[in-house]
This record gives C-alpha cells, sequence and structure tokens, in this order.
C-alpha cells in the first residue's frame, strides 16, 4: 500500500503545500518546546468522584512501538487532572486493514518524532476503524500526561486521534465513534467532566485560534479546528462529536 502522507499534516486553507517545511517548526516550537517552562505536575487523586466511566481496553506502547523504531526522549510531563478531550484525524488512508494499524502508527511516530523532531508522538491515544484503542505519547494511560496534539491546548486535555481521514463524504465507522466515546468518558470522569459541557481553559501559544494567556470556553469534547486553524478532524467525522458526547455522558452515568 503507497502511502506518501505518513504523518498528520495541519492543513490551513489557501496555504500552499511549499509552505509547509516552514510550518512544521512552528508546530513543534509552540506545542511543546513552550511547555518546557512548566513543571510537571503531581498525579491526580484518586478520591472518588461522581461520575467515572469503564477504563475501555487499551493496547500498550509496546503494541505498536519496536527497539528500531523508538527514539531517545526526555521523561513525560504532566497536568493536574483532564477537562478537555482534542479529536483529531490523521489524514491518512482509511482502506488499511486494522491488523495493519500498528505500522501506521509508527509511521506516524517516525514522521513526528524524525520529520518534525518531536520528543515523542503528539497524540495520547490513537483509534482504528475496527475499533482498537492504542496508547500513543508516553507517560501512562491512566495519568494526565501533556501531549503535543492541540497547539495552545495541551494542557488539562488528552488528544484521541482517529486513524484515517474524515473529510466531507467520508464513513466514519461506528465502532470507531464507540471508541473515541469511551475512551473520553473514562479519561473526562476523575475530573467530573460533562463531556456534553464547555470548559474553560488557557492559550499557551499565540499560533492557536486564541493570543498565549486568553481563556477559552471549549467543548469538553472538541474537535481539533476549535482551537487551531485546521480542517481536523474533518467534517465526517465532526459531525459525530454531538452524538460522542452524548455516548460518553451515558457511560458516565449521566442522566440529565
Amino acid at each position: 500500500m503507497k502511502w506518501t502522507r505518513p504523518w498528520h499534516t495541519v492543513r490551513l486553507p489557501g496555504v500552499l503545500a511549499a509552505l509547509t517545511a516552514v510550518a512544521a517548526p512552528l508546530l513543534v516550537t509552540g506545542s511543546e518546546r513552550a511547555v518546557k517552562a512548566h513543571p510537571a505536575h503531581a498525579a491526580p487523586s484518586a478520591a472518588p468522584v461522581a461520575h467515572r466511566a469503564p477504563r475501555p481496553v487499551i493496547l500498550p506502547r509496546s503494541a505498536w512501538l519496536d527497539r528500531a523504531t523508538l527514539r531517545h526522549q526526555p521523561p513525560p510531563r504532566y497536568d493536574d487532572r483532564i477537562v478537555a478531550v482534542f479529536v483529531h484525524h490523521t489524514d491518512s488512508p482509511n482502506d488499511y486493514d486494522c491488523a495493519d494499524a500498528p505500522r501506521i502508527i509508527r509511521s506516524l511516530y517516525s514522521g513526528q518524532t524524525g520529520v518534525r523532531h518531536w520528543d515523542d508522538i503528539g497524540y495520547n491515544f490513537l483509534v482504528d476503524r475496527c475499533g482498537t484503542i492504542y496508547e500513543g505519547r508516553a507517560g501512562g494511560a491512566d495519568r494526565a500526561v501533556t501531549g503535543a496534539h492541540a497547539q495552545g491546548f495541551n494542557h488539562r486535555s488528552t488528544g484521541i486521534a482517529a486513524l484515517g481521514t474524515f473529510t466531507a463524504g467520508a464513513t466514519v465507522p461506528a465502532a470507531m465513534t464507540d471508541a473515541i466515546a469511551a475512551l473520553a468518558a473514562w479519561k473526562l470522569g476523575p475530573s467530573d467532566t460533562d463531556p456534553r459541557a464547555r470548559v474553560r481553559l488557557t492559550s499557551t501559544s499565540d499560533l492557536s485560534r486564541y493570543p498565549t494567556g486568553a481563556p477559552a470556553t471549549l467543548p469538553a469534547i472538541a474537535g481539533h479546528n476549535i482551537a487551531y486553524a485546521t480542517t481536523c478532524p474533518g467534517a465526517a467525522l465532526t459531525a459525530t462529536l454531538p452524538a460522542i458526547r452524548t455516548k460518553a455522558a451515558h457511560l458516565q452515568g449521566r442522566t440529565g
């Protein structure tokens, strides 16, 4: 299977493909290198909260990352809690066998850590079209790991990437959206965040839709394009977000 775009590329309307090489360093500087100024947070409290969802099955990094591909990376960084989920697509082909998902994720990792010089894959989790969930960024699936997936809004958020391209007209598999809902419900549970709510975040990058330091009130489960000028996660996947929020709330036991 020929694949000429092994990692997620941000699409800005009207921007020529020739500018990609210029944009990539900006993504690194704005998304993760700025995070280094912030100390790592302690692990969140394990105290019970009102609305916890069950932990879905999550395959570890070892399911896709081998020694030949692994690059040296610094220790992970953590936030105190997760209050938002950003949904992405990887801008890769949709007609893959699910058994080939680990190879696809390795390619994403290699593109982001190689060409873009990131310290790890940016997404916290990845979901294939069969609904299999993979741990992405290192640090522990059950921890509030600071990702590199949403320019300016990596703090107190987790990034879930759908393997594929879900622009207008694409079919989004129900198994995929069900898995995203289950994962979002579980990650938002410890902070008792309603998946249907809007949450307050603070931008850490002028390259996002909000200047550095500006507050932003965003959906608890949002598409990447809410926070950054991109078409990600595509019109088709964006259209499923209301149903994902509703299902996630149900999985948390919310009936109101």
